[in-house]
This record gives C-alpha cells, structure tokens and sequence, in this order.
C-alpha cells in the first residue's frame, strides 16, 4: 500500500505545492520564505519520518499568518488523501518532547472528526520572521484539514524551544497515530468508518 499524496493551492495570498509520503525516511526540501518555519516542517519531517516537499509562494509581505495557515490546510489534506479510509491504523497516539527547559505534548485521534485544543503560552512573541503563536494556528489548521482531534500544551522559557518541541511532538504523535499495526485490517472504529 502506497500512502503518498500531492496537492496543491493558489489563492491571492499563497501558491503552493505539496507531497508528502507517510511511510517515508524524515528527507525533506521546503522553502516557504520563512526560515523558522522551514526549519519546523524538516524537523517534523525528521521526527515523523514523514517525506515532505513544500513549495510555498506566499505574501511575506503582509505577514507570514497565510503562508503557515495554507501549508497547515494543504499538508492536512495532503494526510487526508495518503490515509484514505484509514484501514489498519493505529488511531491514537500521544507523545511528550522536550528541548532543554521546554516540553510540549500532543494527543490525536485520527477519527475523521476536527477538534482542537490548547493549553500554553509562547514566551516570545516571534522567532526570526516567525510569529510564535502561528505554532498553535497550525496546528489547528492541519487538524482542521486533517480531520484530527488533536489536543496539545507546551511550556517553557524560550519560544524557539517551545515551538520547536511542539512541532517535534506533532511529527512523534502522527507517525505513531497513522502506522499500520499489523494485527489489524479494518478500519479502527466500531462503526467501521473514520
């Protein structure tokens, strides 16, 4: 089974092109203006052992909220379409990473159903060209699109950290989430769908 997808999205604020292979080896090449934000998507590539390519041309101009926002959305339905009907995954998954003072954790349930919420604070308010609380807005957006209940926090004294444990725990959380357990073939849900 191949699950890999390849979307796309141009709207007057961004142009983007994305692939993504869930079962992939963490290579990543991303350029969306923003070099934090690169660095976040290769870190969560890395972790999630996800193969992630992403070309964003987005309007830095205003600000960097449309470029996070609409990779959050395409890379969501980019897992959306690799995952298909879900059959054999494993659903649930949780993970807890720190990055020396900071600690972030996530929850998720791959189950079809968007939710999202948050605990925590960012102590700076950007990183570089990165607005810090657009960690939190993309995750939101990539639950949103991705049909996730997602739960997270973090924590710390230093926003590059926490934001970059955050994305850490998102990548651990998602490979653990959308792996295929071998006992199963069916889709994980007593009403057979996600």
């Amino acid at each position: 089974m191949t699950r890999t997808a390849a979307r796309s999205r141009e709207t007057s604020e961004t142009n983007i092109d994305l692939t993504l292979d869930v079962d992939g080896d963490g290579d990543a090449t991303v350029d969306t203006g923003v070099g934090f934000f690169d660095h976040m998507l290769e870190a969560f590539a890395k972790h999630g052992l996800f193969d992630l390519t992403v070309q964003c041309d987005g309007d830095l101009h205003v600000d960097d909220h449309h470029t996070v926002e609409d990779v959050a959305i395409v890379l969501g339905e980019a897992f959306t379409e690799a995952l298909g009907d879900k059959r054999g995954i494993r659903r649930f998954a949780d993970r807890t990473v720190p990055l020396d003072e900071a600690v972030a954790s996530v929850v998720v349930d791959v189950s079809g159903r968007p939710h999202f919420e948050f605990d925590g604070a960012f102590s700076q308010s950007t990183v570089g060209e990165f607005t810090s609380d657009m960690a939190r807005h993309f995750a939101l957006s990539l639950a949103m699109n991705a049909g996730l209940t997602l739960h997270a926090s973090v924590e710390g004294e230093n926003a590059h950290h926490e934001v970059e444990a955050l994305f850490k725990s998102l990548a651990r959380t998602l490979d653990d989430a959308t792996r295929l357990d071998e006992r199963r073939s069916d889709t994980p849900s007593t009403k057979g769908d996600l």
